[in-house]
């Protein structure tokens, strides 16, 4: 006894153990995490170092470039990039996809310490670094607000309750801070009071720094007690450091009040963020690579309320930006579409098998296959999101062929009067090896996929594993449970139910009828034209390749995240104060829009006081018209209205590839060792780009050179004088770098002592006339106009670099209607047009660079998936010319596929390549039925090998139609898609409904006539060997 015969005969023990494995993968499925797409993480590091008030060109020279050096060493890094603004250098550190988030800090962490030697004296902290991709959005942000609480009250319960709590829960990797107002005191010092006084700004500094401090001061150990000493060695107040005496002059004590004014302010106070049009705190908190984004928002969420209770009542804390919504919206979507799909490939088999019993059994197998792959899911740890429910919309198609196949062919016997049982098992028995060579190689087709490499790789494997399970576990079930309930359940109607389905069946009945009759008609008129077949197949051949290269090829599809980000570009040397009104001036024209349901933006001086960002949260779904790209167009000539500013948008996207922050969704960086050369090319490239019709929104990050005042020390005189340039560098500083001169230790933060000029000295370079230095030798003051002269220019305010040479990127977005590939070939012909320099190279980064790689291999990755599906089929039926048969019937899928795609205005993008690629495994079935049926008929039958095929293909018509529109009723729903994520349904269910309508039309002609052709080719080789084989025989004897 087989075991399939036990299963059909066992039933009570099969329909618990299917009943078994539905609790187990309902259990699943609850535990499943939800996340947007598969969780594919670049290892990124940013690693930040400050050095108040030092330039861009410092901070590039002498504090960027010691660092990349060291990290250049570490191993498996795909990408460095680092931009260095005023008294800021960011570093973001991209690693290979193998290499552990955790190791990699570890080499970083060193890397650091190596370069710690060569960095300034003078920085106040050491660099530090975060597990974290800059380009990898936010999953959360806060923003804090208060109509009564100063901003910097505000920001130290932000910074001491809300970060310090938020940042230990799990998942979490970075909050980060907008509009950060850390309280500070800030000494404002008159130069000339201090001149008048015979004092200097550095006197004032080195006082200041030795007049508080917080250090060990020991303890008494008596006979019987302990005393620890203590003493009021640190001055917290901006009150005590007003009577904090400088110096005494003629007896009297002169104190900072004396020189200027003591207050209590921000550290850095050009920084600003607001909500809407109120000043607020942000936190943006990012994820920490390896975790689920639901999960943790969720967890997040939950604790908010709590962390509200510990604020004080006037505090406001909002949720402005939250990712669950879109992600939730576009899970439910394909839920719904999986509903929907199952819910007409039922209708499908009803209409065919026109019995409720044989309509119910292969109903069944669709919940039990798909239920189990959840169970699957879990085991392998992966997440309920919009790839791999995808996977399992289309799968329903797949997953209900097997259990079709295995019911057709007992519905059959009987029909012509066989016991069920018998007949569940004689049906089961002969389409076993159909439904082996069916499901191994429609699994065969995922190899490639599994094996792809790189972030595509990625993110499909995930896919394509959920779809092969799924089409494993139907397979078992179609040989178990299917049979099983067959001889159980299905009867032929009673006489009372037959005359209410009469009518309805024989409608049904007659319409298949005439269809099969035209069918068969139109088969003998083919069988007889066989030449014209072997050319329309040809043909269709030359058409695939044809149409593959025509078509413009994409990455992924644009998605509505609900969510616009914004660069909002001045000029160079604005100052803050006018930056400030004009970036509330775009908060207010995007706040007016209908539907923006919040905005928030920032600026200040990371990377440029002239560069701010602006985050637009979309409504809900539900509660706007617009798409977000058509909210993006509605502002674009509002926002141009402000002058002197200009805003860079992009939706945002979920598949976020490398770790450069941009104005627009794709970058092309220019790298050169000569920065002037550079500079040159970047105008002029960016210049051309911004001429071509592929593309949209160009912009460079390449900074006009901000208007700078450079100071020409007469060296000759200073050393008259013994003034060293450090000292007169000491004195700039201390009037304009916002220099902390100490630091003030609380229970829960450090905070800083702030040294400048009165703010009414910052203005203009008059203010240097104003400035005095010590000589070491005379001890008298000297002032500055006679050390130097000063000197009007430019230089950048802000000097980016990748790997370790100096680097420009230009972002630019697509055209309405133009794809990535197009876009693509016309930089490259824009850069041969333009002439530049070899010396300069241009390469494509972040989505950009992924598409390119792709693109490369789709080629390779369609012939993979050919060689393989030939191998797996040429094993099975132990044959190197049958397969051959079954594989012709491919090129016609592929026209469908890409007409439809080109017929929808839609580019072959990474989706649209996965549907061919599913469109092999679908297609070929048509091919195994047919073939299968004719080898047995010739077999056992002793027919001709056209009787043969004409009577396989008349008898397989009906399970050919049933699973051919199982599949397109499985994928229509996908090519209809709307609401959330639908962007990335839509390409791949058009994909398989064009290449299923096409090829049905196509192979259930072609394929008997390609097979007849292969038949008299094998029989011609057979011969010839056989002739060959006597003929050395002969030769021997």
């Amino acid at each position: 006894m087989s075991l399939m015969e036990r299963f059909i005969n066992r039933r009570i023990a099969t329909s618990f153990l299917a009943i078994a494995v539905l609790l187990t993968g309902a259990v699943a499925y609850f535990l499943l995490p939800v996340a947007p797409l598969p969780q594919v993480d670049f290892p990124t590091i940013q690693v930040v170092a400050k050095l108040p008030g030092a330039s861009a060109e410092t901070m590039a020279t002498s504090v960027a470039t010691p660092l990349e050096r060291q990290l250049s060493l570490i191993a498996g890094i795909t990408q460095m990039t680092s931009s260095s603004s005023l008294g800021t250098t960011n570093i973001a550190v991209q690693f290979d996809l193998s290499r552990d988030i955790n190791g990699a800090a570890q080499d970083v962490q060193t890397a650091i310490n190596a370069a710690g030697g060569t960095l300034p004296k003078n920085l106040p902290n050491p660099p530090t670094y975060e597990k974290v991709n800059p380009a990898d959005f936010t999953l959360l942000s806060l923003a804090l607000t208060s109509p009564s609480l100063t901003l910097t009250q505000l920001d130290s319960y932000a910074e001491d309750y809300l970060a310090q709590q938020i940042s230990q829960m799990p998942g979490v990797g970075l909050v980060d801070f907008h509009g950060q107002q850390r309280p500070a005191v800030r000494i404002q010092l008159d130069p000339d009071k201090l001149t008048a006084r015979g004092l200097t700004l550095e006197d004032v500094r080195s006082i200041v720094g030795l007049q508080t401090v917080n250090a060990p001061k020991g303890s008494l150990n008596g006979p019987d007690r302990s005393v620890i000493f203590n003493a009021t060695d640190q001055i917290t107040t901006a009150s005590a450091y007003r009577d904090l005496v400088v110096a005494y002059k003629n007896g009297a004590p002169i104190r900072v009040a004396d020189l200027g004014t003591v207050l209590n302010a921000a550290e850095d106070n050009q920084q600003a963020a607001w909500l809407q049009h109120e000043r607020a705190i942000i936190l943006d908190i990012h994820k920490q690579p390896g975790y689920n984004v639901v999960q943790t928002i969720a967890n997040i969420k939950a604790k908010l309320p709590a962390l509200e209770a510990t604020l004080p009542a006037a505090a406001h804390l909002h949720v402005v930006g939250d990712r669950t919504q879109t992600i939730n919206a576009s899970v439910h979507d394909v839920q719904f579409t999986l509903m929907l799909t199952i819910a007409l490939v039922v209708m499908v088999i009803f209409s065919f098998l026109r019995n409720v019993w044989a309509t119910i059994i292969p109903s069944l197998t669709i919940p039990l296959s798909l239920v189990a792959t959840f169970g699957v899911m879990y085991l392998l740890g992966y997440s309920l999101d919009n790839l791999s429910l995808m996977g399992l919309t289309i799968a329903v198609g797949f997953v209900v062929d097997d259990a079709i196949v295995v019911i057709e062919n007992v519905m059959r016997h009987v029909e012509e009067g066989v016991p069920r049982m018998k007949a569940a098992l004689l049906g089961a028995m002969e389409v076993r090896f159909t439904i082996l060579s069916m499901t191994t190689s429609l699994i065969a087709v995922f190899i490639p996929i599994l094996l792809m490499g790189g972030i595509v790789g990625r993110l499909f494997r995930e896919f394509a594993v959920t779809v092969s399970a799924a089409i494993l576990m139907s397979a078992l079930v179609s040989l178990t449970v299917t049979p099983m309930l067959c001889g159980w359940l299905i009867r032929l109607p009673e006489p009372d139910e037959a005359a209410r389905m009469r009518k309805l069946e024989a409608w049904l009945e007659k319409g298949f009828v005439a269809v099969e009759r035209r069918y068969e008609r139109g088969l003998d008129w083919v069988l007889d034209r066989a030449r014209l077949m072997l050319g329309v197949t040809i043909a269709t051949i030359v058409a695939t390749v044809a149409l593959f290269i025509a078509i413009p090829k994409g990455f992924f599809p644009q998605e509505d995240s609900g969510l616009i980000m914004g660069v909002a570009q001045a000029a160079p040397d604005i100052s803050p104060r006018a930056m400030s009104l004009k970036m509330q001036q775009l908060g207010n024209i995007i706040e007016a829009d209908p539907a923006v349901d919040n905005v928030y933006y920032w600026m200040g001086a990371n990377p440029t006081v002239s560069q701010g960002r602006v985050m637009i949260n979309l409504k809900a779904f539900g509660q706007r018209k617009d798409s977000a790209a058509q909210v993006l167009n509605r502002l674009k000539p509002q926002l141009a209205t402000v002058m002197g500013i200009s805003l860079s948008m992009q939706v945002r996207q979920d598949i976020q590839v490398g770790g450069r922050i941009s104005a627009a969704q794709y970058q092309y960086t220019l790298q050169d060792p000569d920065i002037n050369e550079l500079n040159h090319w970047a105008g002029v490239l960016t210049d051309k780009l911004s001429k071509l019709p592929q593309l949209a929104d160009v912009t460079s990050d390449q900074q006009a050179a901000a208007t700078s005042a450079t100071l020409v020390i007469d060296r000759s005189t200073a050393s008259r004088f013994g003034i060293t340039a450090q000292a007169i560098d000491d004195t700039l500083y201390d009037a304009f770098g916002q220099r902390q001169i100490a630091t003030l230790f609380t229970q829960l933060n450090q905070y800083h002592v702030v040294e400048e000029v009165d703010p009414r000295f910052q203005l203009t370079t008059d203010a240097l006339a104003h400035l005095y230095v010590r000589s070491p030798l005379t001890n008298e003051l000297v002032p500055l106009n006679t050390l130097a002269k000063i000197e009007n220019n430019v230089s950048p305010i802000s000097v980016n670099h990748q790997g370790l040479f100096p680097a420009v990127t230009i972002s630019f977005n697509l055209a309405q209607g133009q794809s990535l590939g197009n876009a693509v070939t016309a930089i490259h012909q824009a850069e041969v047009a333009a002439g530049k320099p070899d010396s300069l190279t241009g390469s494509f980064q972040g989505t950009a660079q992924a598409f390119q790689a792709s693109l490369s291999s789709e080629p390779y990755l369609i012939a993979a998936a050919l060689v393989v599906v030939y191998l797996i089929l040429g094993i099975l039926y132990e044959s190197a010319i049958h397969p051959l048969t079954i594989i012709s019937t491919l090129p016609s899928a592929g026209v469908g596929a890409l007409l439809a795609l080109m017929l929808c205005g839609q580019d072959l993008s990474i989706m649209g390549m996965i549907g061919i690629i599913l469109l092999i495994g679908i297609v070929k079935k048509n091919a195994i039925m047919m073939i299968d049926f004719a080898l047995v008929a010739e077999r056992e039958q002793g027919l001709s090998p056209r009787e043969a095929i004409r009577q396989a293909c008349v008898l397989r018509f009906r399970p050919i139609m049933m699973t051919t529109l199982a599949a397109l009723f499985g994928a229509l729903p996908l090519a209809l898609g709307h609401g959330a994520g639908a962007e990335l349904r839509v390409p791949l269910g058009i994909a398989i409904v064009g290449g299923l309508i096409v090829s049905q039309m196509l192979t259930l002609f072609t394929t008997p006539v390609v097979h007849l052709w292969f038949d008299r080719l094998s029989h011609w080789l057979a011969k010839r060997r056989a002739r060959g084989d006597m003929l050395e025989r002969e030769s021997v004897g």
